[in-house]
């Protein structure tokens, strides 16, 4: 067992939250127009490069893994961190001897930065030929085209309908047995810290029966486990009369199809298909959605319930519309209705603007009062143009806010521990996602609870669910034997 511990990859919280860079993958026509993606940031944005790609596929345009070989580059990009904007930029610096030795190849910025900056990325990073935001990329061809006849190609028309729900997306970096569904697009929450309702528009939720189609597709294909993604995955609501949230309300609506009930129609496409769903908001999930969650055994028994800060006070400033006893009534509500198995993960900032000693110890305490399976630490970053920016001063310094993040950091580690300690000498259903990071001689997958599980291959392969028996753990994985 000790060399399948030195075999496993191990990844901390805080590693994993910054390992999010994605690429193209090779394709096979060798007559094709090539189009290098390389996507930043969250699970939205690697959805949509798959998007982007379907609708570039139509107009002659396949796929590469190496930015060298591309007619058109492309970075699908990130804004909610100062950091992922400064590797945008260094990334176009590095693409600029590309452009010098092919002169006629084009390279475009997506995304949250392309919708943030728009026209202004022009001016800043003269090599750019394309700026187009999340909303826009239906009229990417066109864009690509008036770009191809030396004209710059910009479209960063935000939209209060569109939701990609006729497009199939090509699934860029997908191991065939895992896959992402976009539920809804842009987000109604006006966090204080947060550029995405700037970025991504008003809530749009999508079509649920086009939703159970992609995912009954995606189960014919082969696929076993899909994740249900959405800003806010609570707050989606669909009718036949309206998809934009704001304007259903307002109308009062009351004939609609919300995540509860979406979770359900998703759960009985087949028994044997797994439902992961992220990201979920404290003050939107609601009881019906445990229940559902209860009712399905294929519903994953996870949640990730970002809480940011664990004092009031903070949380006021935030904008984040909960309290500290709200979310604590909401986790109670987890473990009451879905159990102590039931995996927790969240997101947490570390010296948000104003935060004292005190308030910085109550986000400890709430850790420890929760005991999360997993985290995404950081520390606060202003980014321009949010409420914070505009209402508070970013006055907690750096070496401090470092500090606040490494005791938040610390204690994950311990709670992360003590969580998988729980697991030890139980049986867990795997769904094996492939070989071992480190070890071909042994495979990897998840249980319901999203804890990475390793054993050894035998004659298991992917795709397959299999029964372990877990004997050992680490902080960050599962290390067990199957019995059946």
């Amino acid at each position: 067992m000790d060399q399948i511990i030195n075999d496993i990859d191990i990844i901390s919280p805080e590693e994993a939250a910054c390992e999010t860079v994605k690429i193209s993958k090779e394709s096979n026509n060798p007559t094709a127009r090539k189009m290098y993606i390389e996507s930043y940031g969250c699970q939205m944005n690697f959805s949509d490069s798959e998007i982007v790609t379907s609708i570039l596929k139509k107009d002659g345009f396949d796929t590469t893994s190496s930015y060298e070989d591309a007619d058109l580059i492309l970075l699908n990009t990130c804004s909610i961190r100062e950091k992922a904007e400064q590797t945008v930029r260094h990334r176009l610096g590095q693409f600029q001897t590309v452009k010098k030795r092919k002169p006629e190849v084009l390279i475009g910025v997506l995304g949250c930065m392309a919708e943030r900056l728009k026209s202004k990325l022009l001016e800043e990073e003269k090599i750019v030929d394309l700026v187009v935001g999340p909303d826009a990329y239906r009229d990417l061809p066109l864009l690509v085209g008036q770009a191809e006849e030396g004209e710059k190609g910009v479209n960063t028309f935000l939209s209060r309908e569109e939701t990609y729900a006729d497009i199939s997306p090509v699934r860029l970096n997908s191991n065939g047995v895992t896959a992402f569904i976009s539920i809804m697009r842009g987000c109604d929450n006006m966090c204080s810290f947060c550029v995405v309702p700037f970025t991504r528009g008003r809530e749009r939720s999508r079509d649920p029966y086009s939703i159970v189609a992609e995912a009954t597709q995606l189960f014919n294909d082969g696929y076993r486990e899909v994740t249900l993604l959405g800003q806010n995955v609570d707050s989606y609501k669909w009718s036949h009369l309206e998809n934009n949230k704001a304007r259903l309300e307002k109308e009062g609506i009351e004939d609609v199809v919300n995540f509860a009930h979406l979770l359900e129609m998703v759960a009985k496409v087949h028994p044997d298909l797994r439902i992961r769903f992220s990201t979920s908001h404290p003050k939107d999930i609601t009881d019906e959605v445990l229940h559902t969650m209860k009712k399905y055994d294929n519903i994953c028994k996870y949640i990730h319930l970002p809480v940011q800060s664990g004092n009031s006070a903070v949380l006021d400033r935030m904008n984040r519309t909960y309290d500290r006893e709200w979310y604590i009534n909401r986790v109670d509500a987890i473990r009451r209705i879905l159990g102590e198995d039931c995996g927790i993960s969240s997101d947490m900032i570390a010296g948000f603007c104003n935060e004292t000693e005190e308030e910085h110890q109550d986000t400890l305490s709430l850790m420890d009062y929760v005991i999360y399976d997993f985290a995404y630490m950081f520390y606060y970053s202003e980014r321009p143009g949010t409420l914070a920016a505009k209402k508070y001063v970013d006055d907690v310094p750096l070496e401090v806010k470092k500090r606040r993040l490494q005791e938040i950091i610390d204690k994950q580690r311990l709670h992360a521990l003590e969580r998988n300690q729980r697991e030890l000498n139980k049986v867990h259903t795997v769904l094996i996602e492939g070989a071992s990071k480190k070890s071909e001689l042994h495979l990897q997958g998840r249980n319901s609870a999203n804890k990475v599980i390793v054993f050894p291959k035998e004659q298991f392969k992917k795709g397959q669910y299999v029964e372990v028996l877990v004997k050992e753990c680490t902080g960050g994985t599962l290390l067990g034997e199957a019995v059946k």
